[in-house]
């Protein structure tokens, strides 16, 4: 691809950079910078400076947030004994659109997956055990994907907190194995968390 402006080819291949975004993207979206008022490619800019100087995670749960304790933490009608544990914020939208579910959460952050470099100590897991070990905990949801990365994390976690004596549950598999929380549509979600099932029992099920 010949460029006439080494501008423009700077963008594009920045812009290229991005996830599921390939270089005849990222040359249109370029171009309709490039039209666009100056004022609004600034606010653009500004927004993303922003994103990546002021968001935070909770100090708490992991989420992202505005500030040190994300709103749901700091929600006082929120659940703060029963803790569903998801990937990333991805998961959470997707769970809090169900309306269903009044807990709190523990973003990990990542899966355990060997081939991306990425094991135990890349999860986002130390604060969950602090509250368990402090006594705020009651109920663990498990609330991976049902791929072999989401599966295995899900079972080094069970292993942490099985002699904690914590009730472990998991959602029900109205979400296909394999398949992503936040692809799922709102009604099976919700129906998955509300008839979530002792973890020892989805292990079973998994395996047969």
């Amino acid at each position: 691809m010949d460029f006439s402006s080494k501008y423009l080819e700077k963008a594009v291949l920045e812009i290229s950079g991005l996830p599921g975004i390939g270089r005849k993207t990222a040359l249109r979206l370029a171009l309709h910078l490039l039209r666009c008022d100056e004022n609004e490619v600034e606010a653009l800019a500004g927004s993303l400076m922003d994103l990546k100087q002021k968001v935070k995670r909770c100090s708490s749960c992991g989420n992202l947030s505005d500030r040190e304790r994300c709103e749901i933490c700091e929600n006082p009608v929120r659940e703060q004994a029963l803790v569903c544990v998801v990937e990333d914020i991805r998961d959470v939208m997707a769970i809090e659109n169900t309306g269903q579910y009044k807990g709190v959460y523990q973003v990990l952050g990542a899966l355990i997956s060997p081939m991306d470099g990425i094991g135990p100590g890349g999860l986002n897991l130390q604060s969950l055990l602090d509250k368990v070990e402090e006594g705020k905990v009651q109920e663990v949801i498990f609330a991976l994907s049902g791929t072999m990365e989401g599966e295995t994390t899900g079972f080094y976690i069970y292993k942490k907190l099985k002699d904690k004596g914590l009730k472990l549950s998991s959602i029900a598999r109205g979400i296909a194995v394999g398949d992503q929380l936040e692809y799922a549509d709102e009604l099976t979600l919700a129906r998955s968390i509300q008839h979530r099932l002792p973890y020892e029992q989805s292990l079973q099920q998994n395996r047969s």
